[in-house]
Formats: C-alpha cells, structure tokens, sequence
C-alpha cells in the first residue's frame, strides 16, 4: 500500500498575492514600458508561480500535471486559431476576402470607416454570436478598406473588436452569453435584458466616438481619390471578382448561426476557396494548398509586383498555418502560467479574503469586477473568469436581496469584453494577429469593451438598475457570507 502524500503548506496572503504582483510587474514594466518579449515575461511569471508550488511541497510532476491539464482544455482554441490562418490564406488566394475589400473601398467613405466597421462587425456578431467569426471574416476585410483609406489602423481595429464583442455579449446564439446565465443561476433572456442596461449606452457611446473621430481629423488625412482608385483597379486586375466568391463567408456564418462545429466549418471553408481559387482565379491546387500552409502571396497570381500599388501585396500577403504558430507560443506561455498559479490555490485566497470587506452594493460590484478582470487575466480562460466569479459571489449577491441576474451582468461587463484587451489572452492573442494591430495599441479605441465597466459601477454605487428580490427569497441560501450592505 502507498502512503498518502505529505499535506502541502497553506500560503498567507503575501504569499497568494506573490505571483499575481509578479505577473503584472513584469508585464507592465517589461511590456509596457521596455517593450521586452510577452513570451520570456509569461516564462518568468509561470518560474516564479511554480517554485512557489514546489515550496509549498508539490512535486514537479504535480506541477507538468497541472500545466498540462491547462493545455489540454485549451487545445481547442489553439486548434481555431491554426484553422483561422488556413481560412485567411485561403481567401487571399480565392479572392474572397479581396473581393469584401474591393466593394468596401468603392462603397465605404473614409470619415465612416469606423463607424461602419463598428456596425457591421455588431450585426455579425449578434446573428451568429461568435466574435471571433466575425472579426476573422468581415474584420479582416474592413480592416484590408481601412488600410487603402489611410485610416489609422489602431482605430480601424478598435472598432472591429468592439463590435464584434458586441455581439458575442449580448447575443442568445453566443456561448459565453449561455454559459454567464448558467452559472450566476438566471435565465439567458433576462440576463441578456439586464445586460442592455450597461451594453446599450456603451454601444451609443463608442458610436458617437467613432463618428466624432471620423469627421475631426482625428483619425488622420484620408486617402486621395486616386489612391483610392488605384487599389480598386489593381485589385480588379488580379482577380476575376463574382458574387459566388462569399460562398465561403455564407458557409462560415451558417454555420455559426446553426451552432455547427467550428473547426470541421472552417477547414470546409478553406476547402471551398481553394477550389473558387482554381476555377475563378485559374491558380493549382499546389498554390491553394501553399496559400493554406504558408499564407498567400500576391506573386502567384503575377510574378511581376514591382510597379504595383505597395499597399495591394501589404493586404494580400497573409494568412497560412504556419502565420499562427508564434500565437500559439504566446498561448502555450499563457497557459503554463495559468497551470501553475491554479495549483498554488493563490486565487481561492485572494478571493476569500477580499469577501471579508464587502458592505454595500457597489462594493460587491466593484469586487465582481475586480475579481473576474484577475481572474481573466490570471487564467487567461474566459469560461474560467466567469465561473469562478459566479461561483465566489452567488450567495454574497442573495444575503444582500439582489438578483442574481446582476451578477451575470457583471461578470460578462468585466470577463467576456475584457479578455480581448488583455495582451497574453487567447482572445487578445487572436485578435491581434488576426488584425494586425497590437492589442495596447487597439485597446484605446475599443471603447465598446470596457465602457460597461463604468456603467456597472455607477448603477452600483447608485442603484439604478440593480434588480433585486424579496428577502425571504433572499435568504434561501446555505452558504454564510460575510458583508451586509450598510
């Protein structure tokens, strides 16, 4: 018979607090400020998090475990987002995603780029709840009309993501919007009503930015005419355009509107445009597969680029697995981290003792909030960083009569918009690479994100639009928690 293993040591809260201090010092003095590689800073913070375990007397074989556990559960993002780089690729090579862009720059004025890219990108993302669809798709499209307009690519890439969060919030279709009125214990329509009290003047509010910022020079000299005209007319010399090229887009919005599994969609999209690319484009399944592994390159349409427009091959040339691999290193680096720190119990701690100081409403928002940005960032898991809040606050939200609707607001105002502002994320990853902008520098306009957050700590601190319930119905909890609201 084994003996059991040995307790572990309990950690004080200096201790639980170490590698989250850690953490956020090395990225925001290293990244921040010296501009340092995000993978090493992530290496040191998982180092630090992990010497920690050992010393509390876990083995470095408990340690590998509980990383690789991570790992595993992230596998099927990492999965999405190699598939994301085929489909890029691929529509390059198609001319799909030219063919968005050609219609885009002759439809689109430059002064409402932003807030066109801002309301298509919410119409996607509220019909098929994905936002990683729609910013991989007609994100990566509006961002190509952007680029021909001389419109700040910051700014362009802010919008996308807003809008697309948009959606991915507040949509029935959305599998964080389900999963957020799940685990606060609400229905999913009454949590996506009480979430238009915080979405809904954060939508006006980012629209009024992007329309102030496209007609104010803010956004900087839009492009000439002519300009302009010739990208149009160098894509048109390209590609032979024909409707059926959104054949590919159509399939990957039907299916997300019909809930299909993403990776086999998204690899059957990648299948459609390679062969749209052969018969439309008159390319070989040789460049459509090299424009799947590689990306695409504008020289396999015509080997001679020198006296095109500089801006076409700087659209064209992207996508391909292998565009997606120093993402998954970011992710494999995130995650390592993640592993370690969820075997230390650090967070239970931190959680446990911040409990301790509730008294009020807007103290238990404010908590709400903090909590699930820590433990988005710290678990770089969005599906975590609304569980784990839920599960801490459900009963402090019923001892103070609040419905606990306003709780799976709260976690969603903080965790799902939030994530992708986080560099070291899997959404933060995605989207950067997807849009070609770094996620400090799309994080000021991306206003849509993290408006909510004020909201919600005005109606807390306020009142105004906190649900709340009979007392008796209140108290039917088990659990002790330790504020009362003064």
């Amino acid at each position: 018979m084994t003996s059991s293993s040995p307790p572990k040591k309990t950690l004080s809260f200096g201790l639980a607090l170490l590698p989250i201090a850690g953490m956020l010092t090395l990225l925001i003095v290293g990244y921040g400020f010296m501009q340092l590689r995000i993978e090493p800073l992530l290496l040191c913070s998982a180092a630090l998090t992990a010497g920690l375990a050992w010393w509390q007397g876990y083995r470095w074989d408990d340690i590998i475990d509980a990383i690789v556990s991570k790992l595993a559960k992230a596998m099927p993002v990492i999965m999405i987002l190699i598939c994301v780089g085929g489909l890029i690729g691929t529509w390059m090579f198609s001319g799909t995603i030219p063919y968005m862009v050609w219609w885009g720059l002759k439809l689109i004025s430059p002064q409402y780029i932003l807030i066109t890219a801002f309301f298509l990108t919410s119409v996607v993302s509220v019909c098929t709840g994905t936002s990683w669809g729609s910013a991989g798709t007609v994100g990566v499209a509006l961002m190509g009309v952007a680029a021909g307009m001389d419109v700040p690519l910051a700014a362009a890439a802010g919008a996308v993501v807003s809008g697309a969060y948009f959606g991915d919030k507040i949509s029935p279709l959305s599998d964080s919007t389900n999963f957020a009125a799940i685990v606060a214990d609400t229905t999913l329509f009454e949590h996506i009503q009480h979430l238009m009290y915080t979405t809904i003047p954060s939508f006006i509010l980012a629209a009024i930015v992007y329309l102030i910022a496209g007609h104010s020079g803010v956004i900087g000299s839009v492009a000439t005419p002519q300009r302009v005209t010739d990208i149009v007319g160098t894509l048109g010399e390209l590609y032979h355009f024909h409707i059926i090229l959104l054949l590919p887009l159509v399939i990957v919005l039907w299916g997300a509107v019909r809930k299909k599994p993403v990776i086999p969609l998204m690899l059957s999209a990648c299948v459609v445009a390679i062969i749209l690319g052969m018969v439309l484009q008159d390319l070989s399944l040789k460049q459509g597969l090299d424009a799947f592994m590689d990306g695409f390159n504008v020289q396999m349409i015509t080997p001679h680029s020198d006296g095109m427009v500089a801006d076409v091959p700087r659209l064209l040339n992207r996508g391909g697995l292998f565009s997606m691999m120093s993402t998954i290193l970011l992710v494999f680096c995130a995650f390592s981290f993640a592993g370690a720190l969820t075997l230390t119990g650090a967070l239970t701690i931190l959680i446990t003792r911040l409990l301790r100081i509730i008294r009020s409403t807007g103290q238990l928002i404010a908590a709400t909030i903090a909590t699930t940005i820590l433990v988005t960032g710290a678990t770089s898991d969005g599906k975590l960083a609304l569980l784990v809040p839920a599960e801490l606050f459900k009963d402090a939200y019923r001892k103070m009569s609040l419905d606990t609707k306003n709780l799976s607001r709260t976690i969603e105002d903080a965790g799902t918009v939030i994530e992708p502002l986080l560099p070291w994320t899997s959404a933060g990853v995605y989207m950067a690479t997807t849009l070609g902008v770094s996620t400090l520098d799309l994080l000021p306009w991306a206003v849509q994100c993290y408006a909510a957050i004020f909201f919600a700590l005005i109606y807390g601190f306020t009142g105004f639009g906190i649900a709340r319930v009979a007392q008796a119905e209140a108290t039917n909890t088990t659990a002790p928690v330790a504020g009362q609201e003064s």
